[in-house]
């Protein structure tokens, strides 16, 4: 599985650390930034990785900034993305078992262990497949202009 992650400046050191944890996990990850702690605007990143996983050059994406919030708005942007602003572990699965979700967004100002369980269940977690969240995501796909 081929992993995008990008951060803004207020979840770089948070991003390092997730890094670190995926690789050791035997995850390929593809850094898109940034590189640092100087201010950077966070929908840059998240367009970065949002129409990599809309070309399919790569298979999930994850956002990291201050909350998620703001990821998570400008990554649903792009045509095909569905990108969950997540806090919990809970959350996580949900945005895949129900919506098969391929990004997450997620604040990098919590605890680096809570942020590696969320990515872990986001990860592990597969879509259900179930035909009344097929149709729910259908209207969304069908919805998009």
């Amino acid at each position: 599985m081929k992993i995008g992650i990008a951060s803004d400046h207020r979840a770089y050191e948070a991003k390092q650390k997730v890094i670190k944890f995926l690789e050791k996990k035997g995850y390929n990850i593809i850094d898109y930034g940034t590189d640092s702690l100087n201010s950077v605007d966070y929908p840059d990143y998240a367009f970065k990785v949002a129409n990599d996983v809309k070309d399919k050059k790569i298979d999930i994406g994850i956002l990291m900034c201050a909350n998620g919030i703001g990821m998570s708005i400008a990554a649903n942007k792009v045509k095909t993305i569905r990108c969950a602003k997540v806090s919990s572990v809970k959350e996580a699965k949900h945005s895949k078992i129900d919506n098969d979700c391929n990004m997450i967004a997620l604040g990098g100002e919590q605890s680096i262990t809570k942020i590696k369980k969320i990515i872990l269940a986001f990860l592990k977690t597969d879509f259900s497949n179930e035909q009344r969240f097929i149709r729910r995501i259908g209207k969304i796909d069908n919805y998009e202009h």
